[in-house]
């Protein structure tokens, strides 16, 4: 089953995990640069974005 690009924007694009509890959100980029973006549920600022997994 190949991958199409809604599906890579809707897994990838504009999502952040939490360095601190590893939870997901979702949040604009600008928003993460400025260090206005925090994690749902520690409220940590540290966020990085979604590693993408590699095909076997």
């Amino acid at each position: 089953m190949g991958t199409f690009p809604e599906a890579e924007a809707r897994l990838y694009n504009n999502v952040y995990i939490c360095r601190k509890c590893e939870g997901k959100t979702r949040v604009p980029i600008g928003k993460v640069l400025a260090g206005a973006a925090s994690c749902v549920r520690c409220k940590c600022k540290q966020l990085r974005p979604v590693r993408k997994k590699n095909k076997k």
